[in-house]
């Protein structure tokens, strides 16, 4: 781990303008991923600002019925947030899903956003990793690559290549929930769509995020809960504790005489993104609540995917898995708004 500097300013703004004014500072607030990248060598920050207090640690309710989450919650106080619980079930369900109880007592809402892909190779300093080491390539293509992406992926030019996928379960319940993000940085305050902060590797697959340097994400707002808590949250996983997700769905659904009249849906562990499934919505909404529709929404969101062909294991495997998945969650979904 090499040598960094230490500051603690005395308010946000304070904050921004430490790391907006040195190019190679960060952030540092519950340290679950930023931690593991300096001693991995990922990451040598010239300075650590911290961040801790610094943005707002509790969850309050907004006029309109919804909640404002601070960016310094910790995972472990938002997902037994009884409010959370009754009307967002599918956030708390992914925040315990996403980590240990430890990780949990650590991790913060704006932290688990930022977090960084745990692609294999992007964490082996010897490899190929566009993401990490721009123009090198992507080791990932011709190697291991069961976690990886199947949406939204860049298999060419090589010196672009990506194929690494979101590791945050937190984010794509927050997708599907139609949250927004508020973020400071040197010109003042922002807020935007959750859907609009990350981004797909493109050509510049080292870009996670579309913040600028120095922007700080301070809090998330949940609008009023979708038809009185309808949502849920499934993961899929090598094992049953701990582990990444192969393919997760989030999903909120209205259903009106038999008919979905509203639909939210998000993947995870298929792309670069926390990645809401547009094309599945608009094949659900209007249509009835059969498994022929659940397969049919699948088969929409899939139509662009492409998987990885690698030698060494690829994931194809996962576009049945993806149709499987959909079809349990809202087949358990539907299936409580029937007898609620």
């Amino acid at each position: 781990m090499r040598p960094f500097a230490y500051e603690r300013p005395d308010d946000a703004t304070g904050a921004v303008a430490t790391v907006t004014a040195d190019p190679d500072a960060a952030f540092l607030a519950g340290g679950t991923n930023l931690v593991d990248h300096l001693r991995l060598g990922l990451a040598a920050p010239s300075t650590l600002v911290d961040v801790t207090g610094l943005t707002s640690t509790g969850i309050t309710d907004l006029p309109d019925g919804g909640l404002r989450i601070g960016a310094g919650v910790r995972n472990a106080d938002l997902a037994a947030d009884e409010r959370v619980r009754a009307r967002y079930p599918a956030l708390a369900q992914a925040l315990l899903a996403g980590a240990s109880g430890q990780l949990r007592n650590m991790a913060t809402t704006g932290g688990n956003l930022l977090q960084r892909t745990r692609c294999s190779y992007f964490q082996d300093l010897t490899t190929p990793c566009n993401k990490r080491a721009p123009g090198s390539g992507c080791a990932a293509l011709e190697g291991w690559a069961r976690h990886h992406a199947v949406l939204g992926a860049t298999h060419e030019p090589a010196e672009v290549a990506c194929v690494a996928t979101h590791p945050s379960d937190m984010a794509v319940a927050l997708v599907a929930l139609d949250a927004q993000v508020h973020v400071l940085g040197r010109d003042g305050e922002r807020t935007f769509p959750l859907t609009e902060l990350h981004r797909l590797p493109g050509d510049d697959p080292s870009r996670d995020t579309v913040l600028a340097h120095g922007e700080l994400i301070t809090a998330v707002d949940l609008p009023p809960a979708p038809d009185a808590g309808h949502s849920t949250y499934r993961k899929v996983r090598d094992r049953a504790s701990f582990a990444f997700a192969l393919v997760s769905v989030a999903a909120a659904l209205t259903v009106e005489d038999g008919t979905i009249t509203d639909a939210r849906v998000a993947f995870g562990g298929v792309a670069h993104v926390p990645w809401r499934a547009r094309a599945a919505e608009r094949a659900l909404i209007g249509a009835p609540v059969t498994e022929d529709t659940f397969r049919a929404a699948a088969a929409a969101e899939l139509s662009g995917a492409r998987p990885v062909d690698s030698p060494r294991g690829g994931t194809g495997f996962k576009l049945p898995l993806v149709t499987a998945t959909l079809v349990a969650t809202l087949r358990d979904l539907t299936a409580r708004e029937e007898t609620a």
